[in-house]
């Protein structure tokens, strides 16, 4: 403060500020607060993002996968750390303890409910000669079992005309289980069957996938519950390590009556697979139905996923029906919670197996390298390879995918076909001359590693020469592909198909 004597005459003082030396206003402080909370969210992110892409190379299971990861964790934690631990997994946690161990109620149960099975396996000195035989058998961790019956179910009609009369049959319980569900007419008319046969006394069961059947309404669950139906999504979010979990699915379509007989295959419960959507058009796909010691296999896979979606242990008959016909089947239900990766590595040995023809369709083809190598080993050999898709796709991302690998494994003699005839949606494979499947897994990574499937791999030529009719049928519709398909596309398709590969372990 200066006062002069003017200043003082006048009453007052002068406050003199000290100039700006270089001109300028002087700055605002830092928003202390907010550059704190940037730098917390960064150091947070990328110190996931380095827990995480160790976690990538320890658990992933393919090297590419895990150098995929661990890259883009260590790169952009801040899209790859959220993307990770929805997508990124491939072992299904708290399923597999369940499963494995002997000591555990389930455990327990399984000596109890398949070691009886063990009088209706095929000798050793059989399956030694069969195609895809002894392997598939550690595989499924079952062996291949006698005395069934096999009926073979093309398209969608026929199938749930089979199913709904199985229900009509059914004394004791019924097992339920599809991946997705609608509340449409075939829908309604499940229900109506299921409700009937609740009220009847009879103990159902209904499981669905929470992702495949999110636009099934709480009304038509409620109706099955309120009539005594036991209704359960099969909660692939439940479990610690499974909370933020959006990519495993229960991808099963199996239906069990009294434990005698049992439907395994590709259709889901809605009029589409009926061919009644005008939108999609014809719906073309495959069912079967078995009856004898066959279907309890399929019923201890109902019984691990219930377990799984209910903590509880469904009481059942393990008693087998004997059927006069000797067909010996084996039922390989596969999925992330396995060891191995039993759907990959099935497809792989009976590529490999096969001496004289390998039929496969499948409405969706984005395998990985090593089934890609075994059909073209397979071509080059000389082995009759026919791989069946559609032409129209439902899933953008895997049709574009398919051409990449059509250029790659067509050079080796390895032919594909496009049904032209509507949608193709069955998951069929035909071996030699023995050998049909006929199950619920696609022919790409996410069946493989991803989703819980189930196969019946039938060993009879009667029912391999049904197989054959029908896929000889479908051939008819269909137009060849030709290995340069992919070439012949524009550039801008060429690089979308090339883009689509990348996505390929998650498609």
């Amino acid at each position: 403060m200066y006062c002069n004597a003017g200043d003082r005459r006048r009453g007052g003082c002068r406050t003199l500020r000290r100039p700006d030396t270089e001109g300028r206003k002087p700055a605002r402080p830092l928003n202390r607060p907010m550059t704190t909370i940037l730098v917390t969210v960064g150091v947070v992110f990328h110190t996931l993002g380095v827990l995480s892409s160790a976690h990538a190379v320890m658990t992933t299971r393919t090297p590419q996968g895990a150098v995929a990861w661990a890259v883009s964790l260590l790169t952009f934690p801040y899209l790859a750390v959220p993307a990770y631990w929805i997508l990124g997994r491939s072992r299904f946690g708290g399923y597999v303890d369940a499963r494995q161990d002997s000591k555990s109620d389930l455990g327990r149960y399984a000596t109890l409910a398949l070691d009886p099975l063990g009088a209706y396996a095929v000798p050793e000195e059989i399956m030694l000669a069969v195609p895809a035989g002894r392997a598939a058998e550690r595989l499924s961790g079952m062996p291949y079992l006698t005395h069934n019956e096999a009926e073979l179910l093309v398209d969608g009609e026929v199938t749930f005309a089979s199913i709904l009369k199985g229900l009509e049959r059914a004394r004791e319980y019924i097992l339920f289980q599809f991946f997705i569900v609608k509340d449409d007419r075939i829908g309604r008319e499940v229900k109506e069957r299921l409700i009937a046969r609740a009220r009847d006394g009879l103990r159902v069961f209904f499981l669905y996938d929470e992702v495949g059947s999110s636009s099934l309404g709480r009304a038509y669950l409620a109706d099955l519950r309120h009539a005594g139906v036991h209704a359960l999504p099969f909660n692939t979010r439940k479990g610690p390590s499974n909370r933020f979990q959006l990519n495993f699915r229960n991808h099963r379509k199996v239906v069990v009556i009294d434990g005698e007989e049992a439907w395994v295959g590709g259709h889901n419960v809605g009029d589409e697979y009926l061919s009644r959507d005008a939108k999609i058009g014809p719906w073309r796909d495959t069912h079967m139905r078995l009856r004898g010691p066959a279907a309890l296999a399929v019923q201890w896979s109902f019984v691990e996923d219930w377990y799984w979606a209910a903590d509880e242990i469904l009481e059942l008959n393990w008693d087998p029906v004997v059927c006069e016909a000797d067909l010996p089947i084996l039922v390989l239900p596969t999925g992330p919670a396995d060891e191995l990766e039993t759907a990959a590595l099935m497809f792989i040995h009976a590529i490999n197996s096969a001496e004289r023809r390998i039929w496969i369709a499948s409405p969706y083809f984005v395998p990985d390298g090593a089934v890609v190598a075994a059909l073209q080993l397979a071509g080059l050999r000389g082995v009759d390879v026919r791989i069946i898709i559609p032409d129209e796709p439902d899933h953008l991302g895997v049709y574009l995918a398919a051409f990449t690998y059509v250029e790659q494994a067509a050079r080796t003699g390895v032919r594909f076909f496009r049904y032209t005839a509507g949608f193709m949606h069955q998951k069929v494979m035909l071996v030699d001359d023995r050998v049909a499947t006929v199950g619920t897994a696609n022919f790409d990574n996410r069946s493989f590693r991803l989703n819980f499937e189930i196969t019946s791999l039938v060993v009879d030529e009667v029912f391999a020469e049904e197989v054959e009719a029908m896929l000889e049928a479908d051939l008819a519709r269909c137009e060849p592909m030709l290995p340069d398909a992919l070439a012949r596309r524009p550039l801008w398709f060429r690089v979308a198909a090339a883009v689509a590969r990348l996505t390929a372990p998650v498609q």
